[in-house]
């Protein structure tokens, strides 16, 4: 069975996707900039308030479909330069401290609304 998540605790979708889709026994999100989901523009601050939003709102959307941070097994991180890896990495770590889940890191051209890092992640969920 095939389960769209949303919610409002999470900026919504810019297109034609969903924030999350659970199938079990997983849960994927869509990828999650820094976007605030009150004002719906980018949190100022820079890489570091837009990997902490990035990572409420991955949380929000887990949240929602029952889970916690604790369910998540892998996430994929997209900066938009790779002079940001050490700074998104330590807000990273505030959110999984322990037992961290299997992680890719990857540069590329341009993220949605100018962002500095975008954030998706794949969990478990029944």
């Amino acid at each position: 069975m095939r389960r769209v998540i949303q919610t409002t605790q999470a900026p919504g979708a810019i297109g034609p996707y969903s924030q999350a889709i659970a199938v079990e026994p997983f849960l994927f999100t869509a990828g999650q900039v820094g976007l605030d989901p009150e004002t719906k523009k980018l949190v100022p601050g820079g890489i570091e308030a837009e990997t902490r939003q990035a990572l409420q709102n991955v949380r929000a959307i887990v949240e929602a479909a029952g889970g916690r941070l604790d369910d998540v097994v892998k996430t994929t991180v997209f900066l938009a330069t790779m002079d940001d890896f050490a700074a998104m990495n330590r807000v990273y770590a505030e959110f999984f401290p322990q037992r961290p889940p299997a992680r890719s890191t990857v540069a590329v051209a341009g993220l949605p609304v100018g962002a500095c890092v975008e954030i998706e992640a794949l969990a478990r969920w029944s």
